[in-house]
């Protein structure tokens, strides 16, 4: 078979996950080549087969780029450049596994009468229906070009983010996005064989994308308080082959015999959508207390929180915990800051 030529893509990037998402690039495959990283976003040029890129974990989305040097989005409806954004869409279509049924545009005046035209002889040439504004299952993103004068297009690749997870079953407003919760599984993660605990495991999210990891586990536990997120947990797991073990109790006097556990996780409450700051002051040294407890010498125990001094300060008081790592994010409007601690001991 011959080689296939290079072609541009963007990743969509959680802010503040961008050098964990390079390095999953650069460990994918050697056809990536050419990265342009910045906030939010990689750029990288690809000589493999696209489905494939369907298989990243630490990225929001990944987009077929094409940009056109034109001064206005008007020209886009130009025969040349408009047959290029069809060239570029029918690869995507082409690319076995994936279904489409709407085409949208998503760009700064997308309700103007010129993306409205565009969008309607999109779907006509592509047959595919017009959906709503910024939706679509073929979605175009168009905005000006950063570093030179015209006007970038991406393509999504697949018909959801990549962060849609097939294990997600059922919704939670709380849940963690499943592309951080990766990277916390990742940072902890030094060996297989794990005795792997979420601390208010919530609806599932670290514990789903810790058995989809590469290394298995030996046991994934999972704590929550709540029995309606334990029941939603096990709806999204039930999908998930490797064992896992759910407790409904009390995370902060958990039933783990000490020095078990070999990497541990918790998104703690913000006092956002979850829990207060009033509890927390309480909470968190609970919490961290336990996860001495029950962690091994060196365990690693990845934490995000919103809590930011509550969190800090209990962590310079700390004679248990070293931190070796805070990578401050972008989820959902607020900056919540990641941490990885390393047992001591």
């Amino acid at each position: 078979m011959p080689r296939l030529l290079p072609v541009e893509y963007e990743a969509e990037v959680v802010v503040g996950l961008e050098q964990l998402a390079r390095d999953e690039l650069q460990q994918f495959s050697v056809d990536i080549r050419a990265f342009e990283m910045r906030k939010g976003a990689i750029r990288f040029s690809y000589a493999g087969d696209p489905g494939r890129l369907r298989d990243l974990t630490l990225v929001q989305a990944v987009y077929r780029q094409l940009r056109f040097a034109v001064p206005r989005p008007k020209a886009l409806l130009g025969h040349a450049h408009f047959q290029r954004l069809i060239d570029a869409s029918f690869e995507v279509l082409s690319v076995p596994g994936n279904t489409f049924e709407t085409v949208g545009i998503d760009a700064a005046g997308s309700e103007s009468s010129v993306m409205l035209r565009l969008k309607a002889e999109l779907a006509v040439a592509l047959k595919l229906q017009p959906s709503e504004v910024d939706r679509g299952d073929l979605l175009f993103r168009i905005f000006p070009s950063s570093d030179a004068e015209g006007w970038d297009c991406l393509i999504r690749i697949s018909a959801r983010p990549l962060a849609t997870r097939m294990w997600r079953v059922r919704n939670f407003a709380a849940a963690l996005n499943a592309t951080v919760a990766q990277a916390m599984v990742r940072l902890v993660t030094q060996h297989p064989g794990d005795v792997f605990v979420n601390l208010c495991c919530g609806s599932g999210s670290l514990l789903a994308e810790r058995a989809d990891y590469r290394l298995p586990a030996s046991v994934l536990i999972g704590i929550d308080n709540d029995e309606t997120t334990i029941q939603l947990a096990q709806m999204n797991l039930g999908v998930v082959s490797e064992q896992i073990l759910l407790w409904l109790g009390d995370a902060q006097t958990s039933p783990l015999c000490a020095g078990s556990a070999t990497a541990l996780v918790a998104d703690l409450p913000f006092g956002q959508k979850s829990g207060s700051h009033h509890e927390n002051l309480q909470l968190y040294p609970r919490i961290m207390t336990e996860a001495a407890r029950i962690a091994a010498p060196s365990a690693l125990f990845a934490v995000l929180t919103h809590e930011i001094r509550l969190f800090e300060s209990l962590i310079a008081d700390s004679s248990d915990w070293q931190l070796t790592q805070v990578l401050p994010i972008t989820l959902r409007g607020l900056h919540p800051r990641l941490y990885l601690l390393r047992r001591l001991g």
